[in-house]
């Protein structure tokens, strides 16, 4: 999981739709270069932001297209101009965003941070042209499986439990709750999530209109995605455990346990001991 690109710009490469459309006007040229910006609020709640792309150009493209130019031109002297040296080193490359790790496939999405009152995290995918914003996580290459484990109960318990907060809402690190979540290995019967995860998200399908922020408020949640979603949970905690979960706490308990167990081979190869004592890795699945 990564961080979204983030640009840098001092807002020369952002617009919003009636921006586009006039720089467009003056340079119908740049369309190819202007694509859809999406940060947690585009996400969530939907509208319109783009971002210029200067990077994907061509240099004889760019030579042809003056007002593309002067942007490029004005975030070259916006990082100049900054205090900040790691900034002003950017400015020798003024084409490039700051974190310039640009989606070429399809992508799922986490937003940075969401309300307390979400019982699930409104994750999904996107795919190019869209260029994600910092303000949301990235996971390339997730399976259906992935979904399930990060929309589901499990993981929003630890996500709240260890996450950190942005006033009472929570904030998904990538360090602090998704680099500590203990994930299954890799064959742990993750294929039966699959087709549980298409059927949410064919539930939020059926819903085309409504934007994802008005999907996951609790009060207004449709009953067949929420019935999607339990049926996620179930699978889930059958994962972890045959007899499942009776409360948030209990899911929180077992996830330490299961941390503690991933920590301690790492813990005696940092001492040196790993070669002198032989320890069986974690599993996911407890046989209660």
């Amino acid at each position: 999981m990564i961080i979204g690109p983030k640009p840098i710009d001092g807002g020369n490469y952002i617009f919003d739709a009636a921006e586009r459309g006039a720089f467009l006007d003056a340079e119908p040229e740049a369309a190819p270069w202007l694509r859809p910006f999406i940060g947690a609020r585009e996400y969530l709640q939907g509208g319109e932001r783009w971002i210029l792309a200067p990077h994907d150009a061509p240099p004889e493209v760019l030579a042809r297209l003056p007002r593309v130019r002067e942007r490029i031109a004005a975030v070259r002297t916006f990082r100049e101009d900054s205090k900040s040296t790691q900034t002003q080193k950017l400015a020798a490359a003024p084409t490039l965003y700051h974190v310039n790790v640009v989606p070429t496939a399809p992508f799922l999405v986490i937003p940075e941070s969401g309300s307390e009152r979400r019982e699930y995290a409104p994750i999904g995918w996107l795919e190019p042209p869209a260029i994600p914003s910092n303000l949301v996580r990235i996971l390339s290459d997730a399976t259906l499986s992935d979904f399930a484990l990060l929309a589901s109960t499990m993981h929003m318990a630890w996500l709240r439990y260890i996450g950190g907060r942005l006033k009472s809402d929570y904030r998904c690190s990538i360090g602090v709750v998704y680099n500590t979540f203990p994930m299954p290995p890799e064959g742990a019967a993750l294929s039966r999530l699959e087709p549980l995860a298409q059927a949410g998200l064919d539930a939020r399908a059926a819903h085309r209109g409504a934007a994802l922020a008005d999907l996951y408020d609790p009060d207004l949640m449709p009953p067949n995605l929420r019935r999607a979603h339990q049926a996620i949970d179930r699978a889930v905690d059958r994962l972890c455990r045959r007899t499942g979960f009776a409360s948030e706490r209990e899911r929180v308990e077992h996830l330490f346990m299961l941390y503690e167990k991933m920590q301690t081979p790492l813990e005696l190869a940092a001492r040196g001991k790993s070669k002198r004592r032989r320890r069986t890795p974690a599993s996911w699945r407890d046989t209660r």
